[in-house]
This record gives structure tokens, C-alpha cells and sequence, in this order.
């Protein structure tokens, strides 16, 4: 219970002294109509939850007018739901479902006196179902099922509809094969008070028989084809929905000129109507009726917005009734048309789709109000698979006030209106100017908020609004103070051992995923059980988009290494790395990727690199390496830089090698992207320290791969780790294990010219070299004692990314090594390679400069330095080297 603070005065002596009670507020003693507007705010699950605490909720929670309206879309409803729900249902009037399942499970809800049923995602709906759910509601007045194609419904269950339900009023189907005169004249005999018909998205209709229905007020053919627009005639017709048909403009005129009582035509998106010049000029002569359509500015007609315009009308019940039509058909056409997204539209949605989709935000009806907000998130889109957005759309949202209308949407306590706003500010939010505007008026509170929201679909679309903001590195600390990290996490606790929560959890892993890119964000995510809940997705949930994000989440929980213990807790949380690894196995080039790309920063730790090993990492990895010759360059990329973390461990390094590693290296080395070449050259460099595994790279064809990376590549990293891939391979040590000219490896019948690699080799490791060579800027560095002319050299001769490279002492040494080998070439690129470990500032630069120190390398320096034949890149590069030591000294 919460607790309320009563203060009171009493005296003590002549002074004053403040007392603070604290009574225990009594719930229950609330007023029943106060207790009945909280309960009112809430959903149907929360409401039958409240009233199991105590005897005196149970009574409110069972009021009759808590339960005039059901909305079950957000929940997976089947019988035993429904059935706990019966007892409450008895006076039920209006029930909203999702899915074949859940119509089949309403049924036992046993609501008699039902009046509206509207049903959506019914796709796979059968006769056999709709023909029930109106069998056992006959007190129905409104039907709808859609907007999906019904394909599975026939002419049949409309004839059950009419027999069933007389009082029926409103009758709403969309994509229906064939309306036949069998069912439209049992309608027109059963139901003599059926107003408003909508016949959406159909086949064939048959359209005598519509001019029987007398009764018939209002009726909507959108979308249906095959029809000849001249064969019935409706007496009382008010409106007359065309749109997306292929209606003519001879067939428009006929229905004003025949139709008296006909105020409203709305013909959006209709091709010939649209064709024809003369028609569109003279679109407004209709004698007072109004025409809806692409080429009239709807929103003007005389001068002034016709949905306002009847609005602030004086009260007309009539007037009302046509508006409540109006404003539904185009909702329903203009989320059609945003879904199919014809050509040739731009203009009509920047000049009036989006002022008019936001005019209907404003509805009083909450149908339309959720309707325009859907295609609002859907017009904006231009491309599903990539999440492009339009700007001009985009941008005609905002102009019009559309992000304040939107986020007003957000904060209703109606979840279907909390749902498609948030989809909608989600959407607009991939702009980075909607993304900017939305966390200046407040929004990313907003959304936090709904992502905390027990409504599934609330919680799926917040989370993507979370998702699409993260991706703007100026609104991540936002919503790490706003909450948004634990709000994330808990969607991923609470929906994880759900059935139908894979939206949510794609989305809400999505964002963490981004929030965990930023240093501060990836502490926040941590810290509140982030890497538990992502551990728990990769190894459990098998959906792919899932598991994708959840990799990605862990890949860049674990990217920030040397700025705090992310990368530790995510390879010691139980079960993380042996996901990983299994992840690389998946189908999904997507999962493979972030897998890899997980594994790969996960290696830079000691721990984890022998960890991956031991969970079968090698094995999956030249596996994947193999796999992925043709796939993604980010899944190539991230394959040999997996490789490349594990191959820093000599033991991995050679498991690497023995498993048959080398060959798909070689061939991600041959890759046309720079990114490949980088990661394919450091694991071949890596690999290359090992005798048997430089001999493997030369018998698999390596040597003329990695000398085109080293003479041709993009990126200098590339080259540099390429050149120095060669100079392990042919500084003398593999000559142990294949002394003579030509060889072959045990097991394998490829013979190689070792001498003749070798050539090309060094050939063009001496060419690299030269390529940070200047003749001038040397002869000066040779003949000057002062810092200037070697600073100048070191400046030309910095490669910025090696700074981040992080030798062992072994390979520091076989560089030292190299300084004493008889080739000019060798020594000169041992000096360079060593210039590049030990500037000042590089990230490991102290730490190669202990190992030098280790290694006695500074007399080796001073010989190279001064000895009289070696090359002048040798000599300055070692006198760079140590005034480097020396600096790190001072």
C-alpha cells in the first residue's frame, strides 16, 4: 500500500514543533465511482488481476459498465482466457480480437448481448468460424473483419451473417473471393435496419443485388474489381466509397446525377478518373455534393478544411453520421494506398496525405484516430528491408504538427492508439531531424514510458521508437536517464518466455544494442542485468531477428575492453560463449555475422580467446570462414577478424592452421572490400608466426594473395600487416622444416618454389617499405642530430590504425630478431614495424616498449642504426625507434 504523509502542530513548552504521521491509506474505502474510473484506465488483464486482491475490488471489478468494451488484440486469447473472463462478459458490448485463434476463443466468452465485433490479422478465417461467432451473437449490429484478404470466407458465411444477426447495422468484410446475389439478398430480407455495407478488396460482387438492399445508406466497394458500376440503383445512398477501383469518369458523373440523396463520393487513387484532364478540371461541379479524390484538395472545399468543417458544424446527427463514414473509408483507403505505395504519389502526400492523415488523428474516433496513425508510420516508408524513410514525407508530418499530434497520441490511455503512435514516431524517428524534434518536445520520456507498457503491442512498438532513436549517439544518454535501459531489460525478462513476444524482443535487444555502443550507455546496460538477459536470448530463443540483435548487443557489450569489465562479465556469464559459437553454425548470414563479430571482440581477452577454443570456437570458425566466400562483406569481415583474435594465441594459432584455416583466408584476402583485407590479413599474420603454419600459406597459393594486399590494397593496414605476414614467412625459420627449393607439406601433393616466393616476397615487402620513403626528409634525418628531421620522418611514416596493434613478446622479439638478419629488406621492415609499435600515444606503445627493453633491443637498434651497408630506411627508422624509448623513459 502506499503511504500518504499527514503533518500536524503540537506545542512543546512555548516552541512549535513539526510531527509527521504516517497513516496507511485504505483503498478500499474509496469511493465506488472512483475506484471505478481508475479501474476504467486500465486493460482487461490488469482489471481481472486488481479484483482477485480483495472482496471489495472483486465486487467493482465486476461493474457492468467496465465491461461494456474488450479489446483482446495485444494478448494471445484462447478458450481458457476467455472462459475466465465469461462471469464479466454477461453485458459485453463491444469486443475488439486478432487472429482466427482468438475469434475461435471468443465464442466461449458466451457474450450474448454483443453488439460490435471487429476483427483484424483474420487472414486465415474460415466459413466454418465466422458463421459460428455470429450464430452465437445474434444481438449483433456491426460486423468488420479486415483490413487483411479474408480469402478463406465465401458468399456463404455472409448468408449465415444475415440469418443470424437481423438486427445487424454495419457490416465491414474485406477481401472476400465472391460476393454472390444469394448473399447480398439474404441480407437485404434478414437485416431491414443494415445501413452501411463495405464490400472491401473483393474478387467480384454482384451488383444488382446490391440495389435490393433498400435500407442502404452508406456502402464501400474499395479495392473490389470486376465491376460494371451501372446495375444498381440505391434510393437512400448518403455515401460512396470507389476507391482504388476502376471506376470511370462517365460512371462518377452518372452516381451525382442520379443519386439525390448522395453527399459524398470518395474516389482516391482511381486511375481512369486520374487520366482523364477534362474530369479533374472540372472535379468541383458536382451541385454541392463532394467528391474525395487525389486530384481535389480535400481538405478545402470552399475555402475551408471539410473534416473541420463538419465538425464545428452545429450538432446534426445526420451531419455526424456521414462525417464518422467519411473520416473511416479514408482512413481505411489512404492506410491501403500507403501500404501499396503506388507510383506518382509524391505530391498528393506531401500537399495532402499527410495534412489529411493528420486531420483524422484528430477524429473523435478512436478506429480512425488508430488508422491514421498506421499509415502515417507505413507512407513514410520506402523501403522495408533497408528502413528507408522518405524525408519529404518525413518532414511533411512535422510541418503540419504532426510530432505533437502523434505524441498527444502516445499519451492516451486507449493501448491501440499508444501502439500505432509509437509505430508511427518509431518510424519517422530512422530521420534524424524527426529523431532530433521528438527528443526536444519530450518524446523519448513518452516512449520510455510505453515500453514499460504490459500491452505487447505497445511494448513491441516502443521499444523499435527506442530502437531507431538509439541510433543518433547525441539521444542515447537521454534514454539512459529517462529510464530506457531497465525499461529494455525488463521487456527482454518479461516477454522471453513468451510464445508470441518475438517483436518485442527483437526490438528491445535492437536498442540495447545500440545504447551498449556508447561506453556510459554499455555500463548502464550491465549493470542493470542487461548481459544475463542477452545470454539468455542467444542461447534460448530461435527466432533469427532475435538472435541477431542479441549477438549484436553482446558484440558491442564486449567491444569496450580496456574502458571497463563489459568484456569480461559477457565471456564469464554462464552459457555466453558456447551460444556464440553455436550462433556461427546458424542459417542466417545475419546471426552468423554478429556472431562472429561477438567472438571476435570477445578474443582480445585472454580468458575468453582460450574460452572460445575450448567451446569448439576454431572448429566453428574456419567452418564459417569457408562458408562465407560468396556471403556479405560484413560477414567476411567479421570471420577473419574472429580468426585474427584467436590466432594470438600460438596454440589457437596453430589449431587454426591444422583445422584448415589457412585456404579460406586466402581467399577472404582475394575479397574486393578493404574492411576484408584488413581483418584476412592481420589472422594470416598472426598465423604466419608459425613454421608450419608460413609453409601452409605458401603451399595454398598465400604468397601471391598477400603480396597483391601489400601492393594494392586501399588500406594501409592492410598492407603493413600483409608486408609483415611475408617477413615472417621468409626471415629464415620456416627454412628448418623445408630446407630446399621446392616443397610440399605431409599429406598434400603441392609442390612449391620456395625460392621464387620468396623473391616476390621480399621484392615487395622492400616496396612497401619505400612507399614511406622520402629521399629529401632522410638525407636530412641522416645528417641532423636534432629531433626535427626524425620527427618529420616519423610523421610521413605513421600508420594511425597500428597504434592499436598489441604484439606479444615473442613476436616483439622476432622483429628484434630480424634486426641481425643478413637481408636489407627484412631489417628495414623490422624497423619500420617497430617505429609503428612504439610511438608515443599509441594505444599499447608502453607496453611494447617494456618488452624492447626485455629484449635488449636498444644495442640492437644502435648496430642497426649505425651499421655502415644497411639500407637508410634501416638506420632512420631504428634511430626513430630509440628516441621512441627514450621518450617512454623520460
Amino acid at each position: 500500500m502506499s503511504r500518504r504523509v499527514r503533518r500536524k502542530v503540537v506545542r512543546r513548552g512555548v516552541e512549535k514543533v513539526d510531527i509527521v504521521e504516517k497513516d496507511e491509506l485504505d483503498w478500499t474505502r474509496l469511493p465506488d465511482d472512483t475506484m471505478i474510473q481508475l479501474f476504467s484506465l486500465l486493460n482487461y488483464r490488469d482489471r481481472a488481476s486488481l479484483s482477485s486482491t480483495c472482496r471489495t475490488w472483486r465486487t467493482v471489478g465486476k461493474s457492468p459498465c467496465l465491461w461494456q468494451e474488450l479489446d483482446l488484440r495485444a494478448h494471445k486469447c484462447d478458450p481458457t482466457a476467455t472462459s475466465s473472463l465469461a462471469s464479466r462478459c454477461k453485458n459485453l458490448q463491444k469486443l475488439y480480437f486478432r487472429g482466427p485463434d482468438s475469434a475461435d476463443a471468443v465464442i466461449s466468452l458466451k457474450a450474448k448481448n454483443l453488439k460490435e465485433i471487429s476483427g483484424d490479422s483474420c487472414r486465415k478465417m474460415t466459413d466454418s468460424t465466422l458463421c459460428v461467432l455470429a450464430a452465437r451473437h445474434e444481438a449483433l449490429e456491426c460486423l468488420q473483419i479486415g483490413p487483411d484478404f479474408c480469402e478463406r470466407i465465401s458468399s456463404d458465411a455472409v448468408r449465415a451473417i444475415a440469418i443470424c444477426c437481423p438486427k445487424l447495422k454495419k457490416l465491414r468484410i474485406s477481401g472476400i473471393q465472391e460476393v454472390d446475389a444469394s448473399a447480398i439478398n439474404a441480407l437485404a430480407r434478414n437485416c431491414p435496419n443494415l445501413n452501411d455495407i463495405g464490400l472491401i478488396d473483393c474478387r467480384k460482387v454482384d451488383e444488382a443485388a446490391l440495389g435490393n438492399i433498400a435500407s442502404l445508406r452508406f456502402l464501400s466497394l474499395a479495392g473490389s474489381t470486376n465491376m460494371k458500376w451501372s446495375l444498381f440503383v440505391l434510393p437512400h445512398l448518403i455515401g460512396l466509397d470507389v476507391s482504388r477501383t476502376d471506376i470511370s469518369p462517365s460512371n462518377v458523373s452518372r452516381f451525382f446525377s442520379s443519386s439525390l440523396s448522395l453527399k459524398v463520393l470518395c474516389a482516391l487513387n482511381c486511375p481512369l478518373l486520374e487520366a482523364d484532364p477534362t474530369f479533374v478540371y472540372n472535379n468541383y461541379n458536382h451541385k454541392g455534393k463532394v467528391l474525395v479524390s487525389i486530384f481535389s484538395d480535400i481538405l478545402k472545399e470552399n475555402e475551408t478544411n471539410i473534416f473541420l468543417h463538419w465538425r464545428n458544424s452545429e450538432k446534426d446527427k445526420r451531419l455526424d453520421e456521414v462525417l464518422n463514414w467519411l473520416e473511416w473509408i479514408v482512413s481505411n483507403s489512404l492506410l491501403r494506398i500507403s501500404e501499396s505505395n503506388p507510383p506518382g504519389l509524391d505530391n498528393f502526400w506531401l500537399k495532402q496525405g499527410a495534412p489529411l492523415l493528420l486531420s483524422l488523428v484528430q477524429s473523435s474516433n478512436e478506429e480512425v484516430q488508430e488508422r491514421a496513425a498506421t499509415a502515417i508510420a507505413t507512407f513514410v516508408v520506402t523501403d522495408d528491408e533497408s528502413a528507408s524513410i522518405d524525408p519529404l514525407r518525413a518532414e511533411a508530418v512535422m510541418q503540419n504538427n504532426g510530432l505533437r499530434l502523434l505524441l498527444d497520441l502516445a499519451r492516451s490511455w486507449h493501448e491501440g492508439l499508444q501502439s500505432e503512435a509509437a509505430k508511427a514516431i518509431a518510424n519517422l524517428s530512422v530521420n534524424a531531424k524527426v529523431a532530433k524534434f521528438v527528443a526536444e518536445e519530450g518524446g523519448i520520456g513518452i516512449i520510455v514510458n510505453l515500453a514499460r507498457s504490459v500491452n505487447r503491442l505497445v511494448a513491441e512498438e516502443a521499444a523499435g521508437g527506442l530502437w531507431n532513436l538509439s541510433v543518433g549517439e547525441e539521444h542515447k544518454g537521454a534514454i539512459a536517464e529517462a529510464g530506457g535501459v531497465k525499461a529494455l531489460v525488463d521487456l527482454i525478462y518479461k516477454w522471453s518466455q513468451s510464445s508470441c513476444g518475438e517483436g518485442v524482443l527483437e526490438r528491445a535487444a535492437g536498442a540495447l544494442a545500440n545504447l551498449a555502443a556508447d561506453e556510459k550507455c554499455s555500463t548502464a546496460v550491465a549493470s542493470m542485468g542487461g548481459v544475463h538477459a542477452l545470454v539468455t536470448l542467444a542461447r534460448n530463443c530461435k527466432i533469427e531477428g532475435v538472435q541477431e540483435q542479441a549477438a549484436r548487443a553482446l558484440a558491442n557489450l564486449a567491444a569496450h575492453g580496456d574502458s571497463n569489465s563489459n568484456n569480461t562479465a559477457v565471456g564469464k556469464e554462464a552459457g555466453a560463449i558456447d551460444a556464440l559459437v553455436q550462433l556461427t553454425r546458424a542459417p542466417h548470414d545475419g546471426v552468423r555475422q554478429e556472431a562472429a563479430g561477438a567472438l571476435w571482440n570477445l578474443s582480445f581477452h585472454d580468458r575468453n580467446r582460450e574460452a572460445i577454443a575450448t567451446a569448439g570456437g576454431v572448429e566453428a570458425l574456419v567452418a564459417l570462414a569457408h562458408s562465407c566466400s560468396n556471403a556479405s562483406h560484413g560477414l567476411q569481415e567479421r570471420a577473419a577478424g574472429a580468426l585474427w583474435g584467436l590466432s594470438v594465441s600460438e596454440a589457437n594459432s596453430i589449431a587454426i592452421g591444422r583445422e584448415g584455416g589457412v585456404a579460406p583466408l586466402i581467399a577472404l584476402a582475394r575479397s574486393n572490400a578493404v574492411d576484408v583485407h584488413e581483418t584476412a590479413a592481420g589472422a594470416l599474420w598472426n598465423l604466419a608466426f608459425n613454421s608450419g603454419n608460413a609453409l601452409r600459406i605458401v603451399e595454398e597459393g598465400g604468397v601471391p594473395a598477400l603480396v597483391h594486399l601489400c601492393s594494392s590494397s586501399l588500406s594501409k593496414m592492410a598492407r603493413f600487416m600483409s608486408a609483415l605476414a611475408l617477413s615472417y614467412m621468409f626471415d629464415g625459420r620456416m627454412d628448418d622444416i623445408a630446407p630446399t627449393g621446392t616443397t610440399s607439406t605431409e599429406g598434400t601433393s603441392k609442390s612449391v618454389n620456395l625460392d621464387g616466393a620468396r623473391r616476390m616476397a621480399l621484392k615487395n615487402i622492400e616496396a612497401f617499405v619505400m612507399t614511406f620513403s622520402d629521399i629529401r626528409a632522410f638525407s636530412a634525418a641522416a645528417a641532423s642530430v636534432g629531433p626535427a628531421a626524425l620527427t618529420h620522418v616519423t610523421e610521413s611514416a605513421r600508420i594511425e590504425e597500428a597504434g592499436h596493434l598489441r604484439c606479444s613478446g615473442a613476436e616483439i622479439g622476432r622483429f628484434v630478431a630480424m634486426l641481425r638478419n643478413p637481408n636489407p629488406t627484412l631489417k628495414s621492415c623490422a624497423a619500420f614495424a617497430l617505429l609503428q609499435f612504439t610511438i608515443p600515444g599509441g594505444r599499447h606503445a608502453m607496453h611494447h616498449v617494456g618488452l624492447l627493453q626485455k629484449a635488449a633491443a636498444p644495442r640492437l637498434l644502435r648496430v642497426a642504426a649505425a651499421a655502415a651497408g644497411a639500407p637508410i630506411e634501416a638506420k632512420i627508422f631504428s634511430r626513430i625507434v630509440l628516441r621512441n624509448l627514450e621518450q617512454h623513459q623520460s
